[in-house]
């Protein structure tokens, strides 16, 4: 399937690199304040005075606002086009960011990761969106594949530069500089950015105000693919996301007594397992399509495997060989969830992507949200027992797995249905 060329198909090469590549960019810049959280935790609780709940509260309502904001912005995509979305949400996560560097209070703070996580709802359907506007569809799996390893670009410079700005110059500077990224990327999307090559400009599509909203988002969560994309999504993303989101950190200080500097180490490993294993599964996928569940499920047993010898582990803290282990196995967490939008993505025609990958990309999000706030309230409940908090993971791993076994049959028979179509319209195509 991976080497089909279908009627229609832009071409590629090396002005769509530069183009897609602008795009990419704002969703490096989008990760890099997205995960700006996740090295000053411990900052942000001494700054604010609040306890974990109030902490993971910072993280839950950014994310909440993220899943939240998925729908809607698919069907903006799939309305207004890549250029427009990418500018609104540089606009949105830009003030964010500089509104966390000046907050004097907890809920000012709050309310501007609201507003960063709005703005960065906004980026990665539409960089997935661009990439298939401007890339052949075989090169779909390793277009999304490197999108994703952006993204850890972006939450490595996060975890090095920014960590040790925050603590050379401090909060404010450190925050406030950042946020100038925002305004270069965003000169490059207004200036150099378009939404499509010449001459492939997509079909009409009558917009029809709640008709066409609602008609969208039923087509899609129709299709079994776009279902089961979502769990896929949902049972691979969040371990690692919650664990450089927020809790990685705290759990690596404060319950297996490392310095915050190797803790640091520890989650630069995970960035950097995440970008070499992307480089992997993009790679197989592309050529062997058929091993995108066994890699989604083995990532999915790998971790839960990971984090039940370490929790398990006796003693007070468990050697650094297995944290050593734990890390890079959750590096492979981000790449698997890339998996779910290679399911989504065939079971759904072009003007309907945006709205399908918005589905999608609410499933990692949403279980990420759900495990923030678990491990939060576990640990205010517990006395800061992370062994019994960071149990709440195997919880949603079993509900994901579930689904996808449920689902897996019916997206199969409905994608080979497609291919077996798309075939049969090309042989019919006129030269």
């Amino acid at each position: 399937m991976s080497n089909i060329t279908r009627p229609g198909d832009p071409p590629g090469g090396r002005r769509a690199a530069a183009v897609w590549g602008i795009g990419v960019s704002v969703y490096f810049v989008a990760v890099i304040f997205r995960t700006s959280l996740g090295v000053a935790g411990l900052d942000a609780a001494d700054r604010f005075h609040v306890n974990a709940s109030a902490l993971s509260a910072f993280s839950i309502l950014q994310l909440l606002v993220y899943a939240g904001m998925q729908i809607p912005v698919g069907l903006l995509v799939d309305r207004l086009g890549t250029k427009k979305v990418l500018a609104i949400g540089v606009v949105l996560f830009t003030a964010g960011q500089l509104g966390f560097a000046f907050s004097p209070t907890y809920g000012t703070a709050l309310a501007s990761r609201a507003l960063l996580g709005c703005g960065d709802a906004m980026t990665f359907i539409s960089v997935l969106r661009l990439g298939s506007r401007w890339f052949p569809a075989r090169r779909g799996p390793h277009v999304a594949q490197l999108a994703g390893l952006a993204g850890m670009a972006g939450n490595l410079v996060s975890t090095l530069l920014l960590a040790r700005l925050l603590h050379g110059i401090g909060w404010t500077p450190a925050f406030a500089g950042s946020a100038l990224a925002g305004v270069v990327v965003l000169v490059l999307v207004l200036l150099f950015l378009k939404d499509h090559p010449e001459g492939h400009e997509p079909e009409p599509f009558p917009h029809q105000g709640t008709a066409y909203v609602r008609r969208q988002i039923a087509a899609s969560w129709r299709e079994p693919g776009t279902r089961l994309g979502l769990w896929v999504h949902f049972t691979t993303q969040f371990p690692a996301m919650v664990f450089l989101l927020l809790w990685g950190m705290p759990f690596l200080v404060e319950a297996q007594g490392l310095t915050r500097a190797t803790a640091g180490e520890l989650l630069t490993l995970v960035v950097l397992s995440n970008m070499a294993v992307g480089l992997v599964y993009g790679q197989v996928v592309a050529r062997h399509h058929e091993a995108r569940l066994p890699l989604a499920l083995g990532t999915v047993g790998a971790t839960a495997l990971l984090w039940a010898t370490t929790l398990a582990y006796p003693g007070d803290h468990a050697p650094m060989w297995l944290l050593i282990v734990l890390c890079a196995v959750l590096g492979a967490c981000g790449p698997a969830s890339m998996l779910g939008f290679d399911f989504a993505r065939p079971a759904n025609p072009p003007e309907r992507q945006g709205t399908a990958s918005g589905i999608t990309n609410m499933g990692g999000f949403v279980a990420s949200m759900t495990t923030l706030f678990a491990i939060g309230v576990l640990l205010d409940a517990t006395g800061d027992d992370y062994r019994i908090a960071f149990s709440s993971v195997f919880v949603l791993q079993a509900l994901g797995v579930s689904q996808i076994l449920r689902l897996r049959t019916r997206a199969a028979r409905r994608e080979k249905e497609r291919l077996v179509a798309s075939r049969v319209s090309s042989v019919h195509v006129p030269a």
